[in-house]
């Protein structure tokens, strides 16, 4: 018993022990995280305690997309290729205002503004530098975003050929007044001077001579783009791009939302970058300005498995003669080198080798087309074809095309409407969400913030207000002053007109000149994606 009694005492000894030990841990673990509170407040309160985000990330480090030759920016360029700025925290004002600055509040603005005090002017250690041309119609209320977005990007210069609605002073003497902007007019000049281009002597796009509507417009282009070769080359381009205005350009994939990065990073043994384009897909028939309203895209087939692209098809086709309303084949950046040429809008050619070529894996155009109910109405006003299902034929590449023609041509305003409804805007949110599950649909708003944020910024306004201050620009300032330039490859034999009763032994020397070359294939038209035709025919092959 006695030794029971004596192992209950020391029992009941090493368990008060345990409890007293127990106890100071659970008091230390309470006022040790009192204390650093304590000490933490006491430090912030005298200022003292220094931001960590801050040593890890440098304030004179910090880049934004874009933000390359901002008066925010530092001195000194930091190389490579980004079109991002280096922003420096550098400044005698304090903390509060340098806030107040990046984002734009001050007494004279009333929102957010990442843009404001942007300057899109300095070509300063642009590399690559990277050339866009395009031929448009459209109004300033389009250009103006399409181009300061492409500037953001890293796009440096524009070779602009207008007629139409841009063509008007007070649509052109804005855009003169942009640096790295070049306009040029359709004018008589300008015609004869491409009825002498080369083309006209090969075959490589003469499926598409003398026909109307879109078929021309296929020709003029070409024509265009040959011309704005030239002008690259003379203005030291790395890379030219062809793109219309209701198309941008979505730099997914680089390091950061940069075309310029991209680019740079393209092996030097590459002619020609090829991006699969994504096609909008409307949720509203009131859309008034898509880059900042249209956030939804259905995905091209290139950047799609199979399996998925097939096996939804019918729903994200939804009726339609093909699984885009429009083309599907893409548009492309080539290296600007000797004897280039164009292969329709969407690719390019070299008259001496067969271009080497990647297509890139995340990048696309994004292309805002039948974005808004009018889309209808202003493609039928801009062409004279017969509502018929044979003359349509003559006058458009692709089936929707033709039949949007028709529609517009023939039915009253409502029928138009439902049809619109039902063959364009996507109503279905059950079709929506499963197809955005799949991947088929995707959501992209970076465009959408970076239009948004430079309309916020007054950039627009701006640019409209400052032209006031420039004169316009002459025929001879935009690079068309030397009309040899943009022969300089052709022989004179090469670039014999076709009229009638021509010179029978130049254009002799022309053929023979062409047999000397690559097989001339026909130019790329606008493309349907892949089919189920196509597919049944790849299987059978």
């Amino acid at each position: 018993m006695a030794g029971y009694r004596g192992a209950s005492s020391s029992s009941a000894a090493g368990g008060g022990g345990a409890a007293a030990f127990a106890t100071r841990v659970l008091l230390l673990l309470t006022l040790l995280p009192l204390a650093l509170a304590a000490f933490a407040f006491a430090l912030q309160w005298r200022g003292g305690m220094r931001d960590p985000t801050g040593a890890a990330w440098p304030a004179d480090t910090q880049r934004f997309p874009g933000m390359e030759n901002s008066p925010l920016g530092s001195s000194s360029s930091q190389g490579g290729g980004g079109s991002y700025f280096a922003v420096s925290s550098a400044s005698s004002s304090s903390a509060a205002a340098d806030c107040a600055e990046i984002l734009g509040r001050s007494a004279s603005s009333h929102g957010i503004s990442l843009y404001r005090g942007w300057s899109f002017d300095s070509d300063a250690a642009i590399t690559p530098k990277i050339c866009i041309t395009g031929s448009t119609s459209a109004s300033l209320h389009q250009i103006l975003p399409w181009l300061y977005y492409h500037k953001v990007i890293g796009v440096s210069h524009f070779i602009l050929f207008v007629e139409g609605e841009a063509a008007k002073p007070a649509v052109t003497s804005v855009l003169e007044s942009i640096r790295g902007v070049k306009i040029i007019f359709r004018t008589k000049e300008l015609k004869e001077q491409q009825d002498r281009s080369r083309i006209w002597n090969e075959t490589w796009l003469s499926g598409f001579f003398y026909k109307p509507c879109n078929y021309e417009l296929f020709v003029k282009q070409s024509l265009n783009m040959e011309m704005a070769i030239v002008m690259a080359r003379e203005a030291g381009m790395d890379w030219i791009i062809h793109l219309d205005t209701d198309e941008l350009i979505h730099p997914a994939g680089a390091r950061e939302y940069s075309l310029r990065r991209l680019l740079l990073d393209v092996p030097d043994n590459v002619d020609m970058v090829i991006f699969p384009n994504y096609e909008s897909s409307v949720e509203r028939d009131d859309i008034k300005d898509p880059f900042t309203e249209v956030s939804m895209f259905k995905k091209n087939y290139d950047h799609l498995p199979k399996d998925t692209y097939f096996g939804l098809y019918k729903e994200a086709t939804r009726g339609n003669p093909n699984y885009f309303l429009t083309y599907g084949n893409g548009k492309s950046a080539a290296r600007v080198q000797e004897h280039m040429r164009p292969n329709g809008a969407h690719r390019w050619h070299n008259y001496m080798k067969t271009p080497n070529e990647i297509k890139l894996e995340e990048a696309a155009i994004l292309h805002y087309t039948y974005t808004k109910f009018s889309d209808l109405t202003s493609r039928r006003d801009r062409c004279g074809c017969k509502p018929t299902k044979e003359d349509v034929k003559r006058c458009f590449i692709l089936e929707f095309d033709r039949l949007a023609f028709i529609i517009a041509s023939t039915a009253t305003e409502q029928e138009m409407r439902n049809w619109y409804h039902e063959h364009v805007v996507w109503t279905d949110k059950d079709t929506n969400l499963k197809l955005l599950r799949k991947g088929v649909l995707t959501r992209i708003y970076a465009p959408m913030a970076i239009i948004r944020g430079l309309r916020e910024s007054g950039i627009f306004t701006a640019a409209v207000t400052s032209a006031k201050a420039h004169p316009k620009a002459k025929l001879s300032s935009i690079g068309l002053e030397n009309k040899e330039s943009i022969h300089s490859n052709e022989t004179a034999a090469q670039s014999t007109t076709l009229k009638e009763g021509g010179n029978d032994n130049s254009q002799a020397t022309a053929r023979k000149i062409l047999e000397m070359v690559d097989a001339q294939e026909e130019a790329m038209p606008p493309m349907s994606p892949p089919g189920f035709l196509e597919l049944v025919e790849t299987a059978l092959s």
